[in-house]
């Protein structure tokens, strides 16, 4: 993990005014995915995350991770898809933890803290140390929660085999702002800006919607904009995670308890699907078809 080779890349305001800011950004396969389940599903949960995805589970414990007096399980899972960190709180979790999205690994906790906040973030629960590192959670424009964490001792996990897409649902109103302070802070790129992308994506067929993909150090993001009418699960996903044989796949999750909630659709480019894990966890599924509408 690199920590004081910063990279300068010159954002521009919406003024128009362009200023140099520093990448804190180190790799996606620090950028976990937050997962909260009770902890009678806990283990049933992360086996079943590793069946359908392969990798590793680092070592199971009980910490505090929040800022004031709480315990809860915890453990990473390591898989060539994307990792997810999961947490079985045995006592009440602390407000406003739970509705935090991600956590992105930085090179510089407290300047990249500053740096969120320069750009439009609003820092909801403010730096704090956990037994192995510090965390922030920040909040852009619409409402995206995320954490920003660091460790004590620098961190190897193995480069991934396909990048997970973070989904981020957002109103029309905010949308450009989430975009525009999002980029200023990540120095993401719009790969592609769909205007009316086909709204079975997102269980509306016959519909449209606006569909934004972005790519950054930090990994990918698909920011989904509607006007909030959505049918289940949709919504309710935090992550894409891309595969190379949807079918296999599936039939791993299902296999180890999961159930797919929205069978495989053809739109994009890609075929996907809606799976939930034990313990409730829902995830978008994808494989490139070629093709595809």
């Amino acid at each position: 993990m690199r920590r004081t080779a910063i990279v300068i890349v010159i954002a521009v305001l919406a003024s128009g005014q362009a200023i140099a800011t520093p990448d804190y950004s180190v790799g996606p396969q620090y950028d976990t995915t937050h997962v909260y389940v009770a902890p009678a599903d806990f283990d049933r949960f992360m086996a079943s995350f590793t069946a359908t995805f392969g990798g590793t589970l680092s070592k199971q414990g009980v910490f505090t991770v929040t800022p004031t007096p709480s315990k809860t399980m915890s453990q990473l899972a390591l898989t060539p898809a994307g990792t997810i960190s999961t947490f079985g709180f045995q006592t009440p979790v602390p407000y406003p933890f739970g509705a935090e999205r991600t956590g992105y690994l930085v090179s510089n906790f407290d300047a990249a803290v500053k740096a969120a906040r320069a750009a439009g973030a609003e820092v909801i629960v403010a730096p704090f140390p956990d037994p192995i590192g510090r965390d922030a959670v920040v909040t852009w424009p619409g409402g995206v929660n995320m954490q920003i964490y660091w460790h004590n001792t620098v961190p190897s996990y193995p480069a991934l085999a396909t990048v997970p897409e973070n989904r981020v649902y957002v109103s029309p109103d905010r949308v450009r702002a989430f975009v525009h302070d999002f980029a200023i802070f990540a120095h993401s790129k719009i790969v592609s800006d769909a205007a009316k992308a086909p709204g079975v994506e997102i269980g509306r067929p016959g519909e449209n919607y606006r569909r934004i993909r972005i790519t950054s150090g930090f990994g990918k993001m698909t920011v989904i904009v509607t006007d909030g009418h959505l049918p289940f699960p949709y919504g309710r996903e935090m992550t894409g995670y891309e595969v190379k044989d949807l079918d296999a796949t599936l039939a791993k999750a299902v296999a180890s308890g999961a159930s797919v909630l929205v069978p495989p659709t053809l739109s994009d480019h890609r075929n996907a699907a809606m799976v939930q894990f034990p313990g409730g966890y829902i995830a978008e599924i994808h494989a490139p078809a070629d093709g595809a509408p």
